[in-house]
Parts: C-alpha cells; structure tokens; sequence
C-alpha cells in the first residue's frame, strides 16, 4: 500500500514551531500574514489558516482581532492542559520518517497531546542541541531515534538525566546498547538475511551488500547478509561487501559498484542494498555501464518505502512497519506516562520484515 505524503498544514506546523523554538520570534511577536506565508511556502491561505488556528488552539499563537496573529507568553503556553511528547528523529523530511512522524502524531492528536518534532541530520552536536532544547520544554516524555547509534553515545548524560527526572522516553528504529528503555525496532538481521537468501536461491552467488554501518540498523543488515552466506555455505569474497558513513553515502557506494560491474569476468549479478533509496542510486550506476535491471543485476531494497514502486523497475524490498511504528510508538508512550510505568526494555517490539518480491530481482 503507498504511503500517503505529510499534509501540508503540518510541514508548516512544524516549522513554525522550531521557529518559535529556535527564538525566530518571540512572545508577542506578530506573526507574518496568512498571505505571507501562503506565498512564501506555496501554500493555499485555507491550508495557513488550519495550521494557525491549531497552533492557537494549542497554546502558541492567539489572535487580536482586526490587527492579526501573535506568539504567545511562554507562561501561556506552559499553562494549557495539553501535554506535550517531543519527537526527535535523524530527518524530518526525507525518505520514510515523514510517515513515521504521521502515524505518532495522528495517534498523539487522538489522544490529546501536542508534538515537538526536532531532528538531528544524523549528526551527534545537533542531537545535544534537540535534547538540550527538548528538555527546556515542559515535556511529558520523549520519542527518539539514536544518532549514528553504532557509533556510541556521547549524549549519556541527557538520557540519564531523563531517567533521574522520570521523563518517561523510548527509542524507535535502534537502541542506545546501554539504555535499558522500551524501543520498536525491525528485526534488521532477519531482512539482511531474507534479501540474501532470496537472491541464493533464484540461483545467485555473485551477491555485492552495501550497507551504512554508522547506524545498528546496517551493522545488522550486513550481519543477516553474512549469515545468510555461511548458512547456504556460499563464499563470500571480502571485495563484495562494501560498507560506508553517512558522509559517504553519494559517492562511495555509486563508485564501488561501478568499479565491481566493470570487472566483466567476476562482475557480481545481484545487489542487496541498505535501503531503497541507496538501490534507486545504484540503479543509475548500473544503467551508466550500458546494464540492466534485472537482466544483468538483480537489486534488492529495504523499507518499501514510496521510492521502491517510483521508478519503471519496481524494487524487490523488506518492509518497514513505518506509520505503524510511529502510532505504536506515541500509544506506548502515552501508556507509559498515563500509567505512570518506568523505562524497561520489558516493552520493547521487534516488527519482522517481509520480503516482496517485484521487478528488480530474476533467476540466472
């Protein structure tokens, strides 16, 4: 099922929010016109006017009448009965996490809470910086992606500081390893090892993995790749496993596998990559050569996500729960707080992936 877009009236939502929350503008502040902001965002003023009277129902904005929309005192806004959950994930906008942000605030809304949403860009300072700003806020508890999280925790002190404070949080998609708080995760092993076993068993044994392993989830998917090469016992050249840094992500995935399919005489007939974006990446590396997909490379994605089905040859991929995750996540978290539960691993939930199979990936 195709995952619907974020609404407009709540990218505008948000933005204006981390205006307010960056200090943009201040405690009774006019806020620009809904014409103003129509124009600037290529926005219908209808959809303005939605985002504002939330905004003012919640506690943000209140309106003068005949002379326009102005920021509330902060005394106003700590004062309403709402509750506010602080969202902090890698991105806000890109590939999957708008639908994982949309499932946790419908599910926030139905249940009375406000959102904070703030992102990190997969980068550690900003993480301090979310969470620093997160917890000037009168919150009530927090969702959060772990930045980078194979790469340590450098930010222990805040989540320490939220268990001292009985702030109650749990981690979505990954887990800080020393934090012993609820997560929702996909079994990324499990689909590292289904894209691999599917390939081997349309007849392939020339498999290339490219996986980011600056995050758990892809030290996971290359670890379910490996096993699924020693439980098959297929030989696993070291040359086809190509791992990389976000940093990296443009380049040095696209060049490795330009340089692999050059080699004619052991070029490698299938792809498992880390996720759909990075295998709609590759499909241009393959076609620059003059190749196809599937006829000369199988591709195998990760996620489903919107991208998986965007292009002519429709991705082979591993589903991610997404919108779902998002909803589970917020209704979790609410139960947390409203039953006044404490941090456990006891609540953690594993999604298993499942492999659907489309265009991408064929027999040799």
């Amino acid at each position: 099922m195709k995952e619907k877009p974020i609404p407009k009236y709540m990218q505008l939502k948000q933005e204006i929010l981390s205006w307010l929350h960056a200090g943009k503008l201040k405690a009774n502040d006019q806020m620009p016109s809904e014409n103003e902001i129509a124009e600037q965002f290529q926005m219908s003023r209808q959809t303005v006017r939605q985002t504002f009277g939330e905004l003012e129902q919640e506690g943000w904005l209140y309106r003068l009448q005949g002379k326009g929309t102005y920021v509330s005192t902060p005394q106003t806004q700590k004062s309403r009965d709402v509750q506010t959950i602080g969202i902090l994930t890698t991105y806000i906008s890109d590939y999957i996490f708008p639908h994982i942000v949309r499932g946790a605030e419908s599910a926030l809304r139905a249940r009375g809470y406000r959102l904070l949403l703030s992102s990190t860009d997969n980068d550690k300072a900003k993480e301090k910086e979310s969470l620093d700003m997160m917890m000037s806020q009168p919150l009530s508890g927090l969702i959060i992606e772990p930045t980078r999280s194979a790469e340590g925790n450098p930010n222990l002190s805040f989540y320490l500081s939220l268990d001292y404070q009985h702030i109650p949080y749990l981690m979505i998609n990954e887990r800080y390893p020393e934090m012993n708080c609820p997560s929702l995760i996909v079994d990324d092993e499990e689909g590292g090892f289904k894209a691999a076993q599917h390939l081997i068993e349309l007849g392939h044994r020339q498999i290339a993995g490219f996986f980011k392993t600056d995050d758990l989830q892809g030290v996971n998917r290359l670890k379910g790749f490996i096993r699924a090469h020693q439980h098959y016992q297929i030989p696993l050249l070291p040359e086809l496993v190509v791992h990389y840094a976000t940093e990296e992500k443009r380049q040095k995935p696209y060049q490795s596998a330009v340089e692999l399919l050059s080699h004619k005489a052991e070029r490698p007939t299938a792809f498992v990559c880390y996720n759909d974006e990075l295998a709609i990446h590759l499909l241009e590396a393959v076609r620059t050569l003059g190749l196809q997909v599937p006829e000369d490379v199988s591709l195998v994605g990760f996620d489903d996500s919107s991208l998986a089905i965007a292009t002519e040859v429709k991705l082979t991929t591993l589903t991610h729960p997404k919108t779902q995750l998002g909803a589970d996540a917020a209704e979790l978290l609410i139960d947390m707080i409203e039953n006044k539960r404490v941090n456990s691993s006891e609540t953690s939930k594993v999604y298993k992936p499942e492999l659907i199979v489309r265009e991408s990936t064929i027999g040799v």
